[in-house]
């Protein structure tokens, strides 16, 4: 295999899972980045890999379907995995890391192994590269590259609009109002901050959010809205309640200096190992950014906070992979022609990089002469699974127990379910990486 050679385009999540696994495997791979002579309105770091939005991978628990999916790729030797756990940062019981150390821990891996060449220039026409190519351009899929893809695939392209949350200055935060405690804990002290809303202060804020500015959008007035990604003013704008059982609930989270059950509680998760920065759980957003100053700082405990980034909206783009791909990722009228991370049809982090790993495994065991189908009793399997049914209402998937095979025997406890599931995936993989060996 040592003369094969993949293009993969796209240095995100996506692609250098794929592109890592494939050099490792012995294949050469030509890695296509326009970073850093063009970045997307969203991008800001020089460095691959990088996590536009929040710095939270989910839970590590295997019973939830993120943390199940995340210990399937731990077993399959996955450099996503890796760098999570080397630039992790506390966050109860979520997998959070220390978004420049992740970056950089990956983009040192890519430059050092000798089976990738970096080829920093922005591809605008597939016909043009030789072999078999990986497209992991992600959901900001430059608009030439997007154009070219459209006429390979006969205008089956779709779109979605997804928004982040801002990130405030650990100092700036008034810690005479807020607590740190974790959901649940029933105990002062804990990696998230908690600002506190009696009945007053949240109705007031809920006022000011739903009719707050928005940003000038130009090309999103006519917006398709992502549920999992839902801007935290339209969500707001469903009910006077909706933040409370949501972003805002305040189940878990009763106040240590006070002893009270709070109406809404604001929770901010750190963004980096030094706790000096801190992401607004839930409060991605397309206000315009005086008014994500002027309404988040009624917030009590942010009056005086400093945005270190204010939330921005962008476009994520992804393909109709139901009716256009298999369960390796491929093009089913291209075998040429794979496509991994969001523009595939998976959400989430963990659920990109998840499916470049797919795709590399898929194209290292094609280059041997075998086929391969991830077994759908494994997450890996049911992501790979739901992007390749058609479904007239195709839509961005995460990792859920919903779209794994069910149990034949049927168990009422969820926990106890959940664990079955698990351990029944874990034990599938596991078996399937002996046999990739």
């Amino acid at each position: 295999m040592n003369r094969v050679q993949v293009n993969v385009i796209g240095a995100g999540l996506a692609g250098c899972e794929c592109a890592y696994k494939l050099a490792n495997a012995g294949i050469k791979v030509k890695l296509y980045e326009m970073k850093p002579v063009k970045k997307s309105e969203a991008h800001k770091s020089d460095d691959f890999a990088e996590l536009v939005c929040s710095n939270s991978l989910k839970s590590e628990n295997i019973t939830n379907a993120c943390g199940l999916l995340k210990k399937e790729m731990e077993i399959l030797e996955s450099l996503f995995i890796e760098a999570a756990y080397l630039a992790r940062v506390n966050a109860g019981q979520a997998l959070a890391v220390d978004r420049d150390k992740f970056s950089k821990y990956i983009t040192d891996k890519i430059k050092s192994n000798k089976n990738i060449e970096i080829i920093y220039q922005e591809v605008e026409n597939l016909e043009e590269l030789d072999g078999i190519s990986v497209i992991a351009t992600g959901p900001l899929t430059s608009s030439k590259l997007m154009e070219n893809i459209s006429k390979l695939i006969g205008n089956e392209s779709l779109y979605f609009y997804d928004a982040a949350a801002p990130i405030i200055e650990a100092d700036s935060i008034d810690m005479n109002i807020a607590y740190e405690m974790d959901r649940y804990s029933n105990e002062d002290g804990g990696d998230y901050i908690n600002l506190p809303m009696n009945k007053q202060e949240y109705l007031k804020f809920y006022n000011e959010l739903i009719n707050a500015k928005m940003a000038n959008r130009h090309e999103f007035d006519n917006i398709k809205l992502f549920e999992g990604c839902m801007p935290i003013e339209e969500m707001a704008k469903r009910g006077e309640k909706t933040l409370v059982f949501g972003p805002l609930k305040p189940v878990g989270l009763d106040n240590p200096k006070t002893h009270e059950k709070n109406y809404a509680v604001v929770q901010l998760r750190p963004e980096n190992s030094k706790k000096t920065m801190y992401n607004m759980v839930g409060f991605q957003t397309s206000l315009s950014f005086p008014e994500q100053k002027r309404v988040f700082s009624m917030i009590p405990g942010l009056e005086n906070a400093n945005f270190i980034r204010y939330g921005v909206m962008h476009k994520n783009t992804y393909i109709n992979g139901g009716k256009l791909l298999d369960s390796n990722f491929c093009l089913k009228n291209n075998n040429n022609i794979y496509f991994a991370g969001q523009i595939s049809g998976v959400e989430g982090y963990v659920e990109s990089a998840a499916s470049g790993l797919m795709v590399a495994v898929s194209i290292i065991e094609r280059l041997k002469g075998n086929s391969i189908k991830f077994p759908d009793n494994t997450m890996l399997g049911s992501l790979a699974n739901y992007i390749s049914t058609e479904n007239k209402n195709y839509q961005p998937m995460n990792a859920n127990f919903g779209i794994i095979r069910p149990l034949e025997l049927k168990i009422k406890d969820k926990k106890l379910k959940y664990e079955k599931l698990a351990n029944i995936a874990i034990d599938s993989i596991e078996k399937l990486k002996k046999n990739l060996e």
